[in-house]
């Protein structure tokens, strides 16, 4: 991302990269001369380069800055940054040309710099851009609140003098060198935010900054997958105080026991920062505490703000000073992490809070905003922790409450937190009902703050489970409209959760959300932000499912209920999420083929009905009942089980009896009429058994002749006609899937049962879906090698093909263990850098090679595309199926439960 700020600190001018220094610093090479003398800032990301940006390459864990310097030059960089292992693809890859980029860049006037590594150069330059312009650093490290403290801190020294902070929170090893790259000579102070998600990043971090001045804010869970436990991790932000020259100062926030216990293992000068509350002495554990504030009662204004009443520790009456941009009392603890740097810097009380009387949050950090039907949106989408998430849900409460409004929370994922994941998503359940009337939760793992929620006493009517942006957002709409008072919302999640989107969704002035909502770059709407387990993975789209399932409902109309069909996993696009999805857009009951299959929905508390389309054991008739699911029926062995479980379980059976109008699979055969009407009046004769529908399936409705789907139709309107003339017609008569919905909407009755179209998937190619269906799957991989193989070489299991010449062959880590075909045929080709490459050789178990001696520069990391699009191209499932000799339906439902689902 841009590394721009969206401000101007004091008037002066906005921030050069002098190209000497530039050199001086990282021991760059010119390959190219360019025409400018400095540059205006750092940008990694081509997208979000300006004029004369000196673009980085950098290369990732997921990409490859040096694939995008056409780019980064077509939009203005006055320099490109590259590694020299990459020079020699430079001279011959362009992107309007043959002759190379190096010739590109010369044409344009920009200057081309090689380096060892990029992201060791950005460092370097960071360490030598402060010492040689030497401003006083002071660091902000902690697990939560660093932003906003560092946007505290500068707010109040920059009243002062010229104050560089870093942006945003570009904290880490590549995030602080980038924004240094606004450093100025002018800058007096320099406040950074330091972030640790790996052991030993602090110290490197405090090794570049050499700071000053140390702010810790709290110790908490975060990033717990690569630390041990939390006291691990405060052992990392302890690196901090502990880098400290002596004649430094250590800020600790004393409300914090383990940031309490850092000021032993500083030699520098520890302060400690707390507010007092409710008339009781802030604890310093000995520490020096040289400002003073009592947190007050909240204002009374519509929207309320924490008021603080401030000494310098002298014991006057202090200053009261109410915050009106703020909200939640733990704006507080920045305040004072301000002021106390301030009193180390001379910096009376009085003086930092004029410089802090107008403080605003950062975009996503607990901003008020305006939402539709009157809501008010406490916007806090930009990450989350469980401490983070804590204060905001207290906030939540306490305005609420304050203002008689009706209080939503709307919670996603928190990720990061290691082994203390579940207990923590948990916690968060219990405080959600504690301070909210109202929860909305989305994704996977925020499934648990609403089981928990339930379980503290929240009725389950009033939290709804969701898995996309537009669900979530429909939600609290839905909430709010039971209300008789405009509702407060709660807005919080971790980064990739993307929770700025719900807001989106809500805002009264959509058009602002540039403005005022976080991840709102061009950069940020277009990346899809997953951590997949392995680099072979899926990706499904909930909102194209959402979307399908909609546009299911508005064909049949308001009066047609719609079953979706989720077995096998919903067609490999993973049955819990898609349940919960097409529940909240229009479907109201949920197919699956077996009992098992229920049982994974009920365990997630879903409760809406369910039914088995296959067979049912006599001996799972009592699991069949106490799930609650509808079972199929065709004779009265499995009939009497379940009514025998029923009398058991003191419940009602219910059942769809299925006929067989000429598929041939289970159900009654249609031609024997009466055999039916007296089989379901046998039905209606056993005691605490419900007969609530009846229905079949069609065989050709996918194909162009529909000549033998309309004779099953009449079979099957044969036997409705016979029951309703006995008056045992059930409630619900079903029979079409998403083919026979298209073209035979007289099968539609009471119900349809929509499967591969749900999905985005056409029935056949004679049965096309209508416009506006979208797939909701895409299937990836990664090039795991790349090696040259020369001509004679066999390649795979059994060297079924031999190479004809030297190729160089590309290794996929994805096999028949995944479902990518291996026999009688194979996907035949995949998508990479936008072309299509030939498979070679036999697919194995977990691994595949492609020929991709025609398409330039592939290399380990690439992304592949299996089915979805990649460019210009794309791979369907219908044209795999078509490859393979079989449907789009086992394509997707083939794709193994060991390839993890992104959604």
């Amino acid at each position: 991302m841009r590394c721009r700020p969206s401000y101007t600190d004091n008037g002066y001018t906005l921030p050069m990269i002098g190209h000497d220094d530039l050199r001086a610093a990282t021991d760059a090479e010119l390959v190219v001369a360019g025409a400018h003398a400095g540059y205006e800032g750092f940008a990694h990301d081509s997208r979000m380069v300006v004029p004369g940006d000196c673009f980085v390459a950098v290369r990732g864990l997921h990409g490859d800055g040096h694939d995008y310097l056409g780019d980064a030059i077509e939009r203005g960089a006055g320099a490109v940054l590259v590694e020299r292992g990459r020079l020699s693809l430079l001279e011959t890859s362009g992107t309007s040309g043959a002759d190379g980029l190096l010739a590109h860049a010369a044409r344009a006037g920009v200057a081309v710099l090689a380096v060892a590594d990029t992201r060791e150069a950005l460092k370097r330059y960071a360490a030598y851009i402060l010492r040689q312009w030497g401003p006083l650093v002071i660091a902000v490290t902690g697990a939560t609140g660093k932003t906003t403290t560092k946007e505290a801190i500068a707010d109040l020294l920059a009243a002062r003098a010229p104050t560089f902070r870093s942006w945003r929170n570009y904290n880490d090893l590549l995030g602080l060198p980038l924004s240094l790259g606004r450093l100025e000579p002018a800058h007096r102070y320099a406040v950074i935010e330091l972030g640790a998600d790996h052991p030993g990043e602090i110290a490197e971090l405090c090794a570049i900054a050499q700071p000053s001045i140390g702010v810790v804010t709290n110790v908490g869970p975060a990033h717990l997958q690569y630390f041990a436990s939390v006291e691990a991790y405060a052992e990392e932000l302890a690196r901090l105080p502990a880098a400290l020259p002596p004649d430094g100062v250590a800020v600790l926030n004393s409300d914090d026991a383990a940031v309490r216990a850092m000021a032993a293992g500083t030699s520098a000068r520890a302060l400690s920062f707390a507010p007092q509350r409710d008339g009781e002495a802030a604890a310093t554990a000995g520490v020096d505490m040289p400002v003073r504030c009592e947190l007050l009662p909240m204002s009374e204004d519509e929207r309320p703000a924490p008021r603080l009443r401030c000494h310098d520790g002298t014991g006057g009456a202090g200053q009261t000073v109410t915050f009106p941009h703020l909200h939640g009392a733990h704006w507080a603890y920045a305040v004072l992490a301000a002021l106390t740097v301030g009193h180390a810097l001379g910096i009376d009380v009085e003086e930092g809070l004029r410089a802090l009387a107008d403080l605003r949050p950062l975009p996503g950090r607990l901003n008020w905003l305006e939402g539709v039907d009157g809501l008010a949106l406490l916007d806090d989408s930009h990450n989350a922790t469980p401490a983070s998430a804590a204060a905001g849900l207290v906030a939540l409460g306490a305005i609420g409450t304050a203002r008689g409004r009706p209080r939503i929370a709307a919670l996603g994922d928190m990720l990061r937190l290691g082994p203390v994941e579940e207990r923590e998503h948990r916690r968060l359940g219990r405080l959600a009902a504690m301070h909210a009337d109202y929860l909305v939760t989305k994704g996977l793992r925020a499934e648990a703050v609403a089981d928990a929620a339930v379980r503290a006493g929240m009725p389950s009517e009033r939290v709804a489970v969701t898995h996309t942006a537009e669900d979530a957002a429909r939600a609290v709409r839905d909430f709010a409209a039971l209300a008789s008072t405009p509702a407060l919302v709660y807005l919080k999640g971790a980064e990739e959760t993307r929770m700025e989107q719900v807001t989106g969704l809500l805002l009264a002035q959509p058009e602002r959300a540039e403005r005022v909502l976080d991840r709102q770059t061009q950069a940020w709407r277009r990346v899809v932000v997953m951590r997949p387990d392995r680099p072979t993975w899926l990706e499904i789209d909930l909102s194209a499912i959402g979307r399908n399932t909609r546009l299911i409902q508005r064909l049949v109309g308001p009066d047609v209920r719609v079953l979706v069909s989720l077995k096998a996993d919903a067609y490999g696009h993973g049955a819990l999420r898609v349940a919960r999805t097409v529940l909240h857009n229009g479907a109201s009951w949920l197919g699956v083929a077996t009992v098992s299959e229920a049982e994974s929905l009920r365990a997630a508390g879903i409760d809406a009905p369910v039914l088995v389309f296959g067979y049912t054991a006599p001996w799972q008739a009592r699991e069949a009942v106490r799930l609650d699911v509808r079972a199929t029926v065709y004779g009265m062995e499995i009939a009497r089980a379940l009514a025998y479980a029923a009398r058991d379980l003191g419940r009602v059976a219910r059942v769809h009896v299925k006929v067989d109008t000429g598929m041939a699979r289970l159900g009654l055969r249609a031609e024997d009429v009466e055999g039916i009407v007296a089989f379901v009046e046998a039905l209606h004769s056993l005691p605490g058994l419900e007969v609530e529908g009846i229905f079949t399936h069609f065989a050709t409705a996918d194909s162009a002749d529909q000549g033998y789907a309309r004779r099953q139709l009449d079979r099957f309107l044969a036997v409705l006609a016979a029951l309703e003339r006995r008056g045992l017609r059930p409630p619900l008569a079903h029979a079409a899937n998403s083919a026979a919905m298209l073209t035979l909407p007289e099968a539609r009755f009471d119900m349809v049962r929509p499967g591969v179209a749900v999905y985005g998937l056409a029935p056949s190619d004679e049965v096309r879906l209508p416009e506006g269906f979208s797939p909701a799957l895409a299937f990836k991989t990664q090039v795991a090698q790349v090696k040259w193989i020369p001509a004679g070489e066999g390649i795979s299991y059994g060297a079924t093909y031999v190479t004809e010449r030297p190729t160089h062959v590309a290794v996929l880590p994805v096999g028949y263990a995944d479902g990518f075909r291996r026999a009688p045929a194979n996907w035949g080709e995949v998508l990479v850098r936008g072309r299509r490459a030939p498979l070679v050789g036999r697919v194995c178990m977990d691994q595949c090679m492609i020929d991709v001696t025609h398409i330039p520069g592939v290399r380990q990391g690439d992304e592949v595309v299996l089915i979805g699009r990649q460019g210009d191209d794309e791979l369907t499932a219908e044209a795999v199926a078509g490859r393979l000799g079989t449907i789009a339906y086992e394509v997707v439902a083939e794709l193994l439960a060991r390839v993890p689902r992104v959604s």
